[in-house]
This record gives C-alpha cells, sequence and structure tokens, in this order.
C-alpha cells in the first residue's frame, strides 16, 4: 500500500516532513510521495527521513493551475528538485501567492472581520501561506465554525474573500515537471466538476502537453468516479495514480494511506510509473 499525495508543514500541512516518513512507516505502508503545494523546499528532509525508515520516498510537487472550470492542481512524481526551471517558477508563484494573500486579508478585514497577517502565518509552519491558513484564523477568531465554513462562506473561488492569483496554464504545469525530469498527474479530477465529455477534452489536451496519469485513488472518489477516471486513463494511455491529500490537523478524518478508512492505494501503481519513468 502506498500513498503519493501527501503534504507538510512546508506548504499547508501540519506535520514537518520528518514527521510525515514517521507515520507513513506507522501506517505500513511501502512508499510514499511527499507533494507540497507549490513548493520542493521540504523534499529533502521527506527523502532522507524515509531512508531512515526503511520507507521509500517520492520527490513531488503538487502544482496550482489556472483555468476558468475549476480548481486544478498538477501532481509531478520523481522531479529535480534542484531543475533551476522548476525553481524559477516556483519563485514566481511564490510571489503570486504573497501578492494574493494580501488581497485575501484586506477583503477579510474590509468584510468586518478583523484579522493580521501574523495571526494567519502563525498557522503555516515553514510553508507557504495559503487559504486555508486563513481559514483556520478564521476559526481561532470565531468568525466561522470550521474550515469547510470558511471556504463555503469566504474563501472559495467567487466569494466575498477569494482572490486570484498568479498561475501558470494547464499546459504550463504539466511541461514544467516534464521538464524537471517528473511525471505529471492530474490531481483530484472531480474539483474541476466538468461533464463528462468536457473533462476527456481537457485530460487529451494534457496528454498531448506530457501528461502521464492521473489520480484515480483518492478518497472522495467513490466507485463510480473510480470506474469513470480508469476508463479515461485507459482512453489517453495514462496511468492510474492515487493518494489520501493527507494534511493532518486541518483535516483530521483524512489518515494517511488510508483517507477516510477504507482507501488502498496498490503498489502497483507505483509499479506503472516506474516503467514509465523508465522509458522515458
Amino acid at each position: 500500500m502506498i500513498d503519493l499525495h501527501l503534504h507538510s508543514t512546508f506548504s499547508d500541512g501540519s506535520l514537518s516532513p520528518e514527521q510525515l516518513a514517521r507515520e507513513a512507516k506507522k501506517a505500513n505502508l511501502t512508499a510514499a510521495a511527499l507533494t507540497d503545494h507549490d513548493s520542493v523546499s521540504g523534499v529533502a528532509l521527506f527523502l532522507e527521513a524515509c531512508a531512515h525508515e526503511n520507507l521509500r520516498g517520492i520527490p513531488g510537487v503538487e502544482i496550482s493551475v489556472d483555468d476558468p472550470r475549476g480548481t486544478m492542481h498538477i501532481l509531478g512524481y520523481f522531479i529535480d528538485c534542484q531543475s533551476k526551471e522548476l525553481n524559477i517558477h516556483i519563485e514566481k508563484l511564490k510571489n503570486g501567492r504573497a501578492a494574493r494573500n494580501a488581497d485575501i486579508l484586506k477583503k477579510i478585514n474590509n468584510l468586518g472581520m478583523p484579522l493580521t497577517f501574523a495571526e494567519v502565518a502563525s498557522f503555516a509552519g515553514e510553508g507557504n501561506i495559503g487559504r486555508l491558513h486563513f481559514a483556520q484564523a478564521l476559526v481561532a477568531r470565531g468568525y466561522v465554525n470550521t474550515n469547510q465554513e470558511a471556504f463555503d462562506r469566504y474563501l472559495a473561488k467567487g466569494k466575498s474573500g477569494y482572490a486570484e492569483r498568479q498561475r501558470l496554464t494547464p499546459r504550463g504545469g504539466v511541461e514544467m515537471i516534464v521538464n524537471a525530469g517528473g511525471l505529471a498527474a492530474l490531481a483530484h479530477p472531480f474539483t474541476l466538476e466538468l461533464q463528462p465529455d468536457a473533462l476527456a477534452k481537457l485530460v487529451g489536451e494534457l496528454a498531448d502537453a506530457g501528461l502521464q496519469g492521473i489520480e484515480i485513488y483518492y478518497p472522495q472518489h467513490n466507485p463510480n468516479l473510480v470506474k469513470k477516471y480508469l476508463a479515461l486513463a485507459q482512453r489517453f494511455n495514462l496511468a492510474a495514480t492515487g493518494g489520501t491529500d493527507f494534511h493532518g490537523k486541518a483535516m483530521p478524518d483524512i489518515k494517511i494511506g488510508r483517507g477516510f478508512g477504507s482507501l488502498n492505494v496498490p503498489d502497483s501503481v507505483l509499479t506503472e510509473l516506474d516503467n514509465r519513468r523508465n522509458n522515458n
């Protein structure tokens, strides 16, 4: 059993890379990937900790890309974290995130909810500050009861506290990962909220750009979605990937390796990714 979608304190997770490696070992995983949002800063620590735990560690990243249809993220596996081009792009994304955070803070304050940047940053650990940290700060202040309520009322796309930020195009995100020696996979496709024909068109376009996988095994993917996404992967010759999207305390119902309890990403998923990597 493996988990190819984990977040650490270097983005919006609550566990350090070293803690993630220990918890993955406790969960009896054979391999795990660190896929922090727009950051590879924790990868070296994660790989070192995985080696210490006799667990296979996979260097990864999750890139936010610009798409008007919904939330789109591209996962990258086996990336070269020293890639100059990769780090230039990540720095641009980091700067865009900082500008967006300032806009969100201004909007939240203008809505009559006083909040300081220091309060938000206190939830971010070593990582990039994101909307989840704003949600946690809003809960701590008592403005909302849960992180989900914060998103539903203020932070989701189109809501009064939302702000856009600089992102790569979907094709650009795929190409950046490929150019850094990685394999690109479309993360949690259900968040795009696309009809089957529209999703197929998108996946076909990304496959032409170098996409190698699609995240199929995921906590929010019911058996019907898994079946549909497997057919889509077969249609476009994509590998099936999977993981929990573990964040820790911010999403306590999701456990490493098991999601809500029934997820089981088989080792064969990583075998397929290895085969594709070796044949590239």
